[in-house]
């Protein structure tokens, strides 16, 4: 009996082992020192666009042109290849216009691998552009901090469902639980399950455990979680990703020392 315990646990080591085997990886390599990410599965639009643009070496000559420190580093922009030294480089005209992947799993922790994207005011729908792409930096943030961006996007949303659906029964409410407790107790229940309904399907912030983890101890930038796709993560090279995110840079962001890459696929 023990036996074949034994047998069936390891079973599901190997398959755990094999499934993270199976994972992408893609080695950034630049002048400042390579970098290693893994791609996630559960982001296949993002994972699959990008191998292709590593495979037709889209990224390969293109610069790290944008660097905010404690923030991201991104780059991969056709704009970059042959910049001169102070251009301004923008999108490039290779954009790669997806759709976003967003999940509550894949968060902006130090090291996550991201799609940027044009502002909400040209796109609404958040598309990401594949065709260059940032990763974090960022900072410890104090769990009281997360808690108060919790608030700041949740108690306007609660004010408002409070307003919609309690604000018009107030006096109803009233009356009922003067003379008709069951009454009272009745509609408090229905606008109560409205309101939690309603809230649910919001667009209401909560920091899952996972992520205040993250947060807390090795950093991020948790406020763009659910504005941006995270579509892999760094596995080594996180001294190449400090180093570069403390260059210099012109008011463009732009580092004065250019960090030039290429792109390949991990055997």
């Amino acid at each position: 009996m023990y036996r074949y315990i034994i047998c069936f646990v390891l079973s599901i080591i190997v398959l755990q082992f094999d499934s993270e085997a199976q994972k992408v990886r893609v080695r950034i390599h630049t002048n400042m020192g390579d970098m290693v990410a893994m791609l996630y599965d559960d982001t296949p639009k993002h994972r699959n666009e990008f191998i292709k643009l590593v495979q037709e070496k889209h990224f390969d000559g293109t610069l790290f042109y944008r660097v905010v420190k404690n923030f991201v580093i991104q780059g991969g922009s056709s704009d970059s290849k042959n910049a001169k030294p102070g251009q301004h480089i923008g999108y490039g005209d290779e954009a790669d216009n997806i759709d976003s992947e967003f999940t509550k799993k894949r968060f902006h922790k130090f090291g996550a691998l991201c799609a940027p994207r044009q502002p909400d005011k040209v796109n609404m729908l958040k598309t990401s552009d594949i065709s260059q792409f940032y990763i974090v930096k960022g900072q410890v943030v104090a769990d009281s901090i997360l808690t108060l961006m919790e608030k700041r996007v949740n108690n306007p949303i609660k004010k408002k469902l409070h307003e919609t659906y309690h604000y018009p029964h107030k006096q109803r409410l009233a009356e009922l639980k003067a003379t008709d407790k069951k009454a009272y107790n009745a509609l408090a229940k229905e606008i109560k399950e409205k309101i939690e309904f309603e809230y649910r399907i919001s667009d209401y912030l909560e920091f899952t455990q996972e992520q205040r983890e993250a947060y807390t101890t090795i950093g991020g930038t948790p406020d763009l979680d659910g504005e941006y796709t995270v579509f892999g993560e760094l596995i080594s090279g996180f001294d190449v990703l400090r180093k570069i995110s403390t260059l210099k840079t012109d008011k463009n962001d732009r580092p004065l020392q250019d960090v030039r890459m290429t792109i390949t696929i991990e055997d």
